[in-house]
């Protein structure tokens, strides 16, 4: 060996040695490089393949108006990072930012001391275009099967890295639209599956909010995908809407609803402030669960992973890119942002903002004659509904095993139903004789399922979904008082 190639092997094995003493991930336990600049090693301006992303505000109305303001600052983020408009498929309703009870006309903002964050947003699917069918059509890239909108879907190849965000209202095995049939978790699962099988991406990331949301993916998406998600909450739990009134930070005295929700806050909040060329997905994890658990606080949820968690040692640089501001800051591995003094159920902040509307306007006005209408009927749909379905539960299995039947949890790991077909055909009976379930009523798609579980057929659901709405429909109504 001669004199010349000492030096260079010293220098291989100094670089080897930096790998094997880098910290090592929890998730896969992986290998990080230990320095900044070694990030950079890893992943520079050219990495292979294009970043393209899909957000999905699944709401609409004005009380549920930290949604869209969460996908909006999504948008933000990502534009900063440097992934390019073309590459962003935005699906919200639109009735926000010029909504007459908004106080800044064309402005939303997704926290209390934040800029506008709808600027410059694009309007691809909107309206009664922001379906289920059109978001698994933009995600498979399959611009035949889209039904309005500007057309425009994720046309990625095989070396490209994909994005997903959702945050709305849902259920077990539940997501939200604001029009048009749900997002059946087994459904999102098979486009995910098939978007695999097409063989048109290298990595995908899935960063879902909504209540019960680990249930979307708990024993349905497998290893072996590429496909790395997240989600606001286990198969069992609410999520949580933030920045709401009452809370500290409150939002500026002149709004009555909750700004964002918090996960979704958690992980954009993080991602504003950091370089994400040396963050990884698994960091971010670790800051966001700390955040959204609240201190264990009654007011928080458990932030869960799924499918091929060693994916998460990849940087977030990958899928969000990272804006140039950040490049100085150094990475800390502990959380300087801080949770809410509370926070509140997404199932009730339409309260919280009905609430909040007739508190604030002057006695005897039109606005608070609606306000007081809108929590009278708010409260009386919640009422009817958690009462028919328990009805139909007594009458299908009895007075006592009712609701033992309908309250059971299936173990950590397994599917929430065992027939899909099924889930949905009884919540279509359910529907067809007691009304729309709506978005508080998405709560009861485990009862729904575990009738389905215990082997009840659809003709005996009509018949006692039949006996038991029209019990609780000729009660009398849920009256308010002030």
């Amino acid at each position: 060996m001669d004199s010349f190639s000492l030096p260079i092997l010293f220098f291989l094995f100094t670089i080897i040695l930096a790998f094997v003493s880098g910290s090592r991930d929890l998730a896969g336990d992986v290998l990080r490089l230990p320095s900044t600049q070694a990030s950079r090693f890893l992943h520079d301006d050219n990495i292979q393949g294009t970043r393209w992303a899909i957000l999905f505000a699944g709401s609409n109305g004005y009380w549920n108006y930290r949604h869209q303001a969460d996908v909006c600052h999504a948008y933000q983020i990502l534009r900063k990072g440097g992934v390019k408009e073309e590459n962003i498929i935005v699906f919200m309703f639109d009735d926000i930012a010029f909504n007459e009870e908004n106080p800044r006309p064309g402005v939303i903002i997704n926290k209390p001391d934040g800029g506008d964050v709808y600027e410059g947003v694009p309007k691809d699917y909107t309206g009664s275009d922001v379906t289920a069918q059109n978001f698994y059509a933009a995600l498979l890239g399959n611009k035949s099967a889209l039904t309005g909108g500007s057309g425009k879907v994720v046309n990625s190849g095989p070396n490209d890295h994909i994005f997903i965000y959702y945050t709305d209202h849902g259920g077990p095995g539940i997501l939200g639209t604001p029009v048009g049939p749900y997002i059946y978790a087994d459904e999102l699962n098979e486009v995910l599956k098939k978007k695999h099988a097409s063989g048109t991406y290298e990595s995908l990331v899935f960063y879902l909010e909504a209540c019960e949301s680990g249930s979307i993916f708990e024993g349905l998406l497998p290893e072996g995908l590429n496909i790395y998600a997240t989600t606001a909450s286990n198969a069992e739990e609410s999520s949580w809407g933030t920045y709401c009134p009452g809370e500290y930070p409150s939002p500026p005295p002149e709004y009555s609803t909750c700004l964002g929700d918090l996960y979704s806050i958690a992980w954009m909040e993080d991602s504003d402030i950091h370089n994400l060329r040396t963050e990884t997905l698994h960091q971010q994890y670790k800051l966001v669960k700390e955040r959204t658990i609240n201190g264990n606080a009654y007011d928080g949820s458990h932030v869960m992973q799924y499918g091929d968690v060693g994916l998460s040692k990849d940087f977030l640089y990958l899928y969000l890119g990272t804006n140039p501001a950040n490049d100085n800051i150094t990475f800390v591995d502990e959380n300087s942002l801080k949770p809410p003094s509370k926070s509140v159920n997404q199932r009730d902040a339409d309260l919280v903002h009905f609430w909040e509307k007739f508190r604030r306007a002057p006695e005897g006005s039109l606005r608070k004659i609606e306000a007081q209408k809108q929590i009278q009927e708010a409260m009386s749909h919640r009422t009817n509904v958690d009462n028919m379905v328990q009805l139909i539960g007594k009458l299908l299995f009895g007075i006592e095993k009712g609701p033992e039947v309908l309250n059971s949890v299936r173990p950590a790991g397994k599917p929430l139903v065992d027939d899909w077909l099924c889930l949905k055909t009884m919540v279509r009976t359910f529907e067809t004789h007691c009304g729309s379930l709506s978005q508080y009523g998405m709560k009861h798609m485990r009862s729904f399922a575990n009738i389905c579980n215990a082997g009840i057929h659809n003709k005996q659901m009509a018949v006692a979904s039949s006996q038991a709405c029209i019990s609780i429909s000729g009660s009398p109504s849920f009256s308010f008082s002030a």
